[in-house]
């Protein structure tokens, strides 16, 4: 094991991939010679050449629409969208093509396309660079939507997102790039659409995304100083929903929190409430509670803590949920 941040464990992932299979290649604004905007992509270019490891120009459309062609026809391209919030810009090539192509020719075609972007707060670069959009992809057929908490999960779910043959967008957050934990040295993979019990308990459900598996786990500690055991699901990927472990966790403690860092409406939170409405509305003992930022654009600077959602705000919500919402 190696103590690993988030952005090495990115680079690693992508490293031993392209290593693995010489099909996969990397392409994206500033990922060759700058090593990326936020150095995921150091060294990738001095290693594998300026064949796999390629600048384009500044054009989101145009970067996925090659990704979307070279994997429609044999290749494994990485997509690198510089930030989450230009997606937008390359929406017609998603939405209408990657997703959408596997259904149109029956299978025939395989669209094993990796998009990662750079998503959420945490560096207070203002409203066109800190957006969370995993609701939206997730709502499009034919893509998988993959939101890893820290560094172990980041390199598993890189891998195995990178050997799919299915569209996947892969959101790194800002806000956990230079955190570290334990990284296995030999080679593993983290399936796609299995959530993880993170810390197990009898009296709360959170379940979590992204930076948000971190703020539970800390409000987990700090109930279980007064008696309370929260139990922590890593949901990994906002689709597919792993729905077999969020029940099971929820008839066991017969309250629910969900934690996302995108705004509430339409959102993550949402299907998660609407799965145990439909499924085990009679086991809850409390209203479901959903802990997420302000429904507003994110703001520049320090005013993002003002929206943001943190541990504090889980532990308020389980309180409430125990004493019955």
């Amino acid at each position: 094991m190696s103590q690993l941040s988030y952005r090495r464990a990115i680079t690693q992932a992508i490293d031993e991939e392209m290593a693995r299979n010489p099909d996969v290649f990397l392409i994206g604004e500033d990922v060759a010679e700058s090593g990326g905007a936020f150095g995921l992509t150091r060294g990738l270019l001095a290693r594998y050449g300026d064949r796999r490891v390629r600048d384009t120009p500044i054009s989101e459309e145009a970067i996925v629409g090659l990704g979307v062609g070279a994997a429609a026809l044999g290749l494994r391209p990485i997509v690198e969208i510089m930030f989450m919030d230009f997606m937008y810009l390359a929406m017609d090539q998603i939405a209408n093509h990657a997703a959408k192509m596997r259904y149109m020719y029956g299978g025939q075609v395989q669209i094993p396309l990796v998009v990662r972007t750079l998503s959420g707060g945490g560096f207070r670069a203002g409203m066109h660079h800190s957006q969370s959009l995993e609701s939206l992809f997730g709502h499009i057929p034919g893509l998988k939507v993959v939101m890893p908490s820290d560094a172990y999960e980041a390199k598993g779910l890189l891998k195995s997102s990178i050997r799919d043959p299915n569209p996947v967008i892969f959101m790194e957050q800002k806000s956990l790039l230079g955190a570290k934990v334990s990284v296995p040295d030999d080679e593993y993979l983290i399936p796609l659409g299995l959530a993880h019990v993170q810390r197990p308990g009898s009296d709360v459900t959170v379940v979590a995304i992204g930076i948000m598996v971190q703020h539970a786990r800390l409000a987990a500690e700090e109930l279980f100083k007064e008696g309370i055991e929260v139990e922590v699901v890593d949901a990994r990927t906002a689709m597919p929903i792993d729905s077999e472990t969020i029940l099971a966790s929820v008839k066991k403690t017969h309250r629910l929190i969900v934690a996302h860092e995108a705004p509430a409406p339409f959102g993550f939170g949402a299907e998660i409430a609407a799965l145990i409405a439909e499924k085990a509305l009679y086991y809850l003992d409390a209203p479901i509670i959903r802990v997420t930022s302000q429904f507003t654009p994110v703001p520049v600077g320090r005013s993002e803590d003002y929206i943001l959602p943190g541990a504090k705000d889980i532990v308020d919500a389980v309180h409430r949920s125990l004493k019955g919402g």
